[in-house]
């Protein structure tokens, strides 16, 4: 037993029985998973238990662990925001990734003496208060485009406060002059003014218009009371406006409730969760998000992440939640809600009559939008790139060439010769797939013999291992190179034919892979059989395939070229010092950075890294006049 597991096992036996967060981590100190407990011994251990790993994603987990860190905190509730908190910032593996960082917009209001209304993709928590997000983003326009036309809200970026105002720094903009804006830059509203107005604005954003327009009508027959007919109008105004805005929403309660309905759909790895959103009993608003990495997760499970990760970034806190099934931490949910709305929040589970109808309309959308991301996925499976039908169509393939293997070499003057394999799944390079190779049987530069090499260590292995075969290969060169790959794959029973297929090898099981060569000068293709090469249209997407793929696989030959010449030039003079092997090589190099600094390193320098017997032969090698360098000229 290694020294990290021993560590593991006694910090399982000392865990206490606290509430707290705990973090899962990896080998490379990598935290594979955050969870939060009411009692963080039984909880933990569980996972170390047979009947945890029945689950192939848990036990996959499970495998990796190496090491334990937990932090103890005074509730079940501390624990649930800092859960939600490290989950957000860290993104372990293992944490079911609920996919709607950075991708849904949310409407702020910023927390300002004036404070700004606009839409924005980034959560900053100074105080501001942010509405969403809105995964319709029609939607969320549609409600700052009334804001816009109802309140005259700055739309300015400047610092506004007292001192501003009173040193006059700042002057009004157009916007004032076309009044869609009061001039707080110059003080021509006072703050209280305007803070009643964000107070309006605030109470839209959150669903509340009903009550507003009940508060605009009372405001209003108190300005007309007092003989000010303008601003009793400009309230009528508004007032009608709010109207047909509340008018296009559903109604689903005949009270003027605020409550928030969950609903869950999964399907493997795959999960839906939607949230309609109820103010004074009408529905203004459908939130969906897609989760990943839930297969093995019960449903319980994925809706109360999905609940804290919802409510974690979001200040619109209703007094109802209804939700499709109990979840093991509603208490704590509750509390925590309890504690950031400041008044009461119920959790239930409507079983009966209109509630439970409303919940199924929520589920129903939970799963139409499950099976709208499962589609997706199968079209982006069967979607074809142009480019490939354009080669299909230009080189007249028997097949779609979905999967392309394209062969290069790499020598100068037959030092170091290598070979690289590039693979291009669906016009897009798949680089796990990539394979270098040092060409061990050819003592001389003679490309032909090397393709021959690689190709025959390729497919052999290839047909060994039963993979699938590619639906094109491509040799970089001419008509040599692709003779040589020929050659060795029609050894192999898998001999590259004409482009386009006799009726028996049309019909036959393992039809041949299709091979070309793609000479660089003239981007000319050679085909099997014909002597001439051919060339395509310079705009053909093909052909711009084609070079991609080959530009690919010659960057990668070059690379690894590179990598070798380089090692072999700072090692080969103390290589050939007796007594110093390829490990004293690589350490001396490591301490003094190449062969001029072992060189010219003092005898107890390398004596503190190899010895004193080593030291002096290295010593005597480059004192000897009569020494020459393998770099240097004869």
């Amino acid at each position: 037993m290694d020294d990290n597991k021993i560590q593991l096992t006694e910090k399982l036996e000392n865990l206490p029985l606290k509430p707290g967060v705990y973090q899962f981590k990896g080998a490379d100190g990598e935290i594979l998973y955050v969870g939060k407990a009411l009692n963080l011994r039984n909880r933990v251990r569980q996972y170390f238990q047979k009947s945890a790993r029945t689950d192939p994603r848990r036990a996959a987990m499970i495998r990796k662990i190496r090491d334990l860190e937990i932090i103890v905190t005074d509730s079940e509730v501390e624990a649930l925001i800092l859960e939600t908190t490290l989950i957000q910032k860290i993104k372990p593996r293992y944490n079911i990734d609920l996919k709607d960082d950075k991708s849904f917009p949310y409407i702020v209001v910023t927390n300002e003496e004036y404070p700004r209304v606009f839409a924005t993709r980034r959560v900053i928590r100074d105080g501001s208060k942010y509405f969403g997000p809105y995964t319709d983003v029609k939607s969320m326009h549609h409600s700052l485009k009334l804001i816009r036309e109802l309140y005259k809200v700055r739309s300015c970026n400047y610092q506004i406060d007292a001192s501003v105002i009173a040193r006059r720094s700042l002057r009004i903009c157009f916007d004032y002059h076309i009044k869609k804006c009061e001039g707080p830059c110059e003080g021509l509203v006072s703050r209280e003014r305007y803070q009643e107005m964000i107070g309006e604005v605030v109470h839209i954003l959150r669903g509340k218009t009903s009550s507003l327009v009940r508060m605009l009508g009372e405001r209003m027959e108190q300005a007309s009371d007092g003989l000010r007919y303008e601003e009793a109008a400009e309230l009528r105004d508004r007032m009608r406006e709010l109207t047909i805005y509340a008018n296009r929403q559903k109604v689903v309660d005949a009270g003027l409730v605020d409550r928030d309905l969950f609903s869950l759909a999964a399907d493997g790895d795959d999960a839906c969760g939607v949230v309609f959103r109820v103010r004074d009993g009408k529905l203004v608003g459908r939130q969906h998000f897609y989760l990943a990495g839930v297969e093995g997760k019960s449903e319980g499970e994925i809706l109360g992440e999905f609940i804290d990760r919802y409510y974690v970034n979001t200040d619109d806190i209703p007094g109802e939640i209804f939700l499709p099934l109990e979840v093991e931490h509603a208490g704590a949910v509750t509390a925590w809600l309890i504690g950031r709305r400041g008044s009461p929040v119920e959790i239930s589970v409507p079983k009966i009559g209109d509630k439970a109808k409303l919940m199924g309309m929520c589920r129903r959308n939970a799963e139409f939008l499950l099976e709208l991301l499962k589609s997706q996925k199968a079209k982006q499976k069967d979607f074809i790139p142009h480019s490939v039908k354009a080669l299909q169509k230009d080189l007249r393939l028997p097949r779609l060439p979905r999967r392309i293997e394209c062969f290069d070499i790499s020598t100068i003057q037959g030092s170091e010769t290598v070979a690289s394999m590039v693979v291009f799944q669906n016009a897009r390079p798949k680089k796990s797939d990539y394979r270098k190779y040092r060409i061990e049987t050819v003592a001389r530069q003679d490309d032909f013999a090397s393709m021959r090499e690689v190709i025959e260590r390729r497919y052999t292995r290839l047909l060994s291992e039963g993979a699938p075969p590619p639906d094109l290969i491509v040799i970089d060169g001419g008509k040599g190179q692709l003779s040589a790959a020929l050659e060795v794959l029609a050894r192999l029973g898998i001999a590259g034919q004409p482009a386009t297929p006799s009726p028996e090898t049309a019909a036959a099981e393992h039809p041949a892979i299709p091979v070309i060569g793609l000479a660089k000068r003239l981007e000319e293709i050679y085909l099997p059989g014909q002597t001439d090469p051919q060339s395509l249209s310079r705009t053909s997407p093909g052909l711009r395939l084609l070079q991609q793929i080959r530009d690919e696989a010659h960057r990668f030959a070059i690379t690894y070229h590179r990598q070798l010449r380089t090692r072999r030039t700072l090692q080969t003079e103390l290589d050939l010092i007796d007594g110093i092997g390829k490990k004293r090589a690589r350490n001396l190099l490591e301490v003094f950075g190449s062969v001029q600094g072992v060189k010219f390193a003092s005898f107890d320098q390398l004596a503190d890294v190899i010895g004193d017997h080593l030291a002096q032969k290295i010593k005597d090698y480059f004192s000897d006049p009569g020494t020459i360098s393998p770099a240097d000229p004869e």
